[in-house]
């Protein structure tokens, strides 16, 4: 099966109309963002959308989209591949609409004037937000051991009793 270049932006109202399903890939050139919070990309996005309504006729996008990713791990400083996956579930409305109650499980993403949504751009939102918060290899694998990773000693200083000038004005009051 070839897999085809998912398009920029789509109307989602009209897609979940025709419940369209997209299976593709975004091409890792046009993810300046993700690129930029990583040592780099290694291939294309794997992405897939479907466009639906819900019990509440609300328009929903539902996806998931998978990249490779070249990380620096923060223990010993070498860069390594580490694959990020992410599922969202998304409510379309308009920037000027009034409030839409939705369901906890739903984010919202805002509508242009033309009334679409960037794919590419709620696909690399996703994917930075699933990135770790300290990228690490695993320990088996990282140069860095458990045993190396403590600096220094910890030198343990005679504290000082914060109520001895209490003391001292309790004996010379005497």
């Amino acid at each position: 099966m070839q897999r085809l270049k998912i398009q920029i932006s789509v109307d989602p109202i009209r897609a979940a109309q025709k419940k369209i399903d997209m299976q593709g890939i975004i091409p890792a050139a046009s993810l300046n963002r993700l690129a930029e919070s990583t040592l780099g990309i290694c291939n294309d996005i794997e992405a897939n959308l479907s466009f639906e309504f819900d019990h509440q006729r609300l328009p929903v996008v539902k996806g998931n989209a998978k990249v490779d990713l070249m990380l620096e791990c923060q223990r010993c400083g070498e860069a390594f591949q580490y694959t990020c996956e992410t599922e969202f579930i998304y409510s379309p409305v308009r920037a000027d609409a009034e409030e839409v109650d939705l369901p906890s499980a739903y984010e919202l993403v805002e509508r242009d004037e033309e009334g679409e949504i960037n794919l590419f751009q709620l696909v690399e939102d996703e994917l930075i937000l699933n990135l770790p918060l300290i990228a690490m290899h695993d320990i088996t694998d990282c140069k860095v051991k458990d045993f190396d990773t403590s600096f220094g000693e910890i030198v343990e200083e005679k504290r000082v009793n914060p109520f001895a000038v209490l003391e001292d004005l309790k004996r010379n009051s005497k």
